[in-house]
């Protein structure tokens, strides 16, 4: 273990436990390792980093005492690992002969710094967090890996939104480090358009609330919350799905307020702003040819935020001679940008991955 990385013991905190169908109930382990003397693009440092994660399965070591079957799953913007415990994501990979058994593989799920149970503004330092970006977070996953974990190389690291993006430059970054890369639901571009206005008028909203008093509010910024919220729910719907599971006006009211709830109720607005603000300088386009290993790219027809229309897939991938892209067709059953953790529409793009990368 790196002599930097504190690892603050292993916390059997949660046992998840799927359902009857999914095969036997996977234990999952949550710890928390400690990184300490982390430094920011900016220039900016923090004496200690504590990262979260769940882990499922065991680590495996060759003969050389080197775990060479290490997975990592990598979340998305304001989430946390724990989105891969949901049943249909859990359900359609983690059990007996799916493709990420968790009987065969080692699967790490950190929460991101800025997110979940790791080290974010809201703990206390507030606006005087540093201002990390997309390549801070990517190194602190490495220094997860490699000092926390001892993990030198993954067989795979699959992403979702944000962790999609960060996939790319992991490719870009770190080549060879994973045997195979499956980012979901991103673009390998600059974030612009509407996937950048709806971000600024989020982050806007909440700067502009009287309550939000430069990040020292001593409640919550409401008004700008919810306004960030409801641009939030928006740009995640799926509209074939919503008309299907919910017609009409009242079933569509009655989804709303549900939904809305539920976004507004996890924010903390310092959080937000950061998580928001994390992707101002992705842009791995330049670099694309650089990526060599396998990589299986998927996005989804019905996903408002990264529309297909705009051609950016065909554009790029002729420059990406290891990458095959996935365009999921939009149904009544996917979920728009959310169909990242809706594992049935993908799942054989996987299989293939994982073959192809053996």
């Amino acid at each position: 273990m790196h002599p930097r990385t504190v690892l603050a013991g292993l916390l059997l905190a949660l046992a998840f436990s799927a359902p009857a169908h999914a095969g036997p109930a996977h234990q999952v382990r949550e710890a928390d390792a400690v990184l300490e003397q982390v430094r920011f693009a900016d220039g900016a440092t923090l004496d200690r980093v504590r990262i979260h994660y769940r882990t499922l399965g065991q680590p495996r070591r060759d003969a050389h005492g080197r775990i060479d079957n290490a997975v990592m799953l990598l979340h998305g913007t304001g989430g946390s690992g724990a989105q891969f415990l949901q049943p249909r994501f859990a359900d359609e990979l983690f059990g007996p002969g799916q493709p990420l058994d968790a009987a065969r593989w080692f699967i790490v799920m950190p929460d991101n710094i800025g997110h979940g149970g790791s080290s974010k503004p809201s703990d206390g330092l507030r606006t005087a967090f540093p201002r990390y970006d997309y390549a801070d977070m990517i190194a602190i996953q490495h220094r997860l890996l490699t000092e926390a974990l001892g993990i030198d190389r993954l067989r795979l690291i699959l992403g979702t939104s944000m962790g999609c993006m960060h996939i790319f430059d992991w490719g870009i970054h770190h080549p060879g480090f994973a045997r195979a890369l499956m980012p979901l639901a991103c673009q390998p571009v600059e974030i612009g358009g509407r996937n950048r206005v709806w971000r600024k008028a989020a982050m806007d909203a909440i700067r502009s609330d009287p309550a939000w008093q430069g990040g020292h509010y001593a409640e919550q910024p409401r008004l700008g919350l919810r306004t960030a919220s409801t641009l939030s729910v928006l740009v995640g719907i799926a509209p074939l799905n919503l008309h299907a599971t919910h017609p009409g006006r009242d079933a569509a009211d009655a989804w709303w307020e549900e939904r809305f709830a539920a976004d507004i109720g996890a924010r903390d607005a310092n959080d937000w702003l950061y998580q928001l603000d994390a992707s101002r300088n992705y842009d791995p386009s330049p670099r694309l040819e650089r990526i060599v290993d396998p990589v299986t790219w998927v996005n989804f027809a019905d996903d408002f935020i990264n529309p297909p229309e705009l051609g950016i897939a065909e554009r790029l991938r002729p420059r990406m001679r290891t990458t095959r892209h996935v365009l999921v067709p939009a149904s009544a059953q996917t979920r728009g940008h959310g169909t990242h953790t809706s594992a049935a529409f993908w799942k054989q793009a996987l299989v293939d991955l994982l073959e192809r990368s053996r």
